[in-house]
């Protein structure tokens, strides 16, 4: 894994409350590039992988109605738990971020990963 990788994934696990876990995935291939859990039951690839035909659905539905619109994230709320699939600017990739909802603030936990998210382009 390269150290961008390593440092995102470690920067979300420090500045985010009620992190759980985080992986980013290629969405044309389904390939994930780093995961990352702190529950050793929580797998974040599979968790991608199933989260991956989520996206595409939104993808058809945007093309299906003719907009001309990009996804920026999907949330998904639990009931203990706030999932995001947040793409990249490009739509190449997504990051999909597990939090825990009694403890993460979403507001922080969304502007927090936009601005990890950046370099996400430029650096795979």
């Amino acid at each position: 894994m390269s150290d961008f990788l390593q440092n995102f994934q470690n920067d979300l696990k420090e500045n985010i409350n009620g992190f759980i876990a985080v992986s980013v995935t290629e969405v044309e291939t389904g390939m994930s590039y780093c995961s990352l859990s702190l529950n050793p039951n929580f797998d974040p690839e599979l968790a991608s992988a199933y989260n991956l035909e989520v996206v595409k659905a939104k993808l058809n539905a945007i093309k299906a109605l003719g907009l001309n619109q990009k996804i920026n994230d999907i949330l998904i709320t639990l009931t203990d738990q706030i999932h995001i699939l947040d793409l990249s600017e490009d739509g190449k990739y997504f990051i999909y971020l597990a939090v825990d909802s009694t403890k993460a603030n979403l507001g922080l936990t969304r502007a927090t990963l936009a601005k990890f998210k950046k370099d996400i382009i430029t650096k795979l």
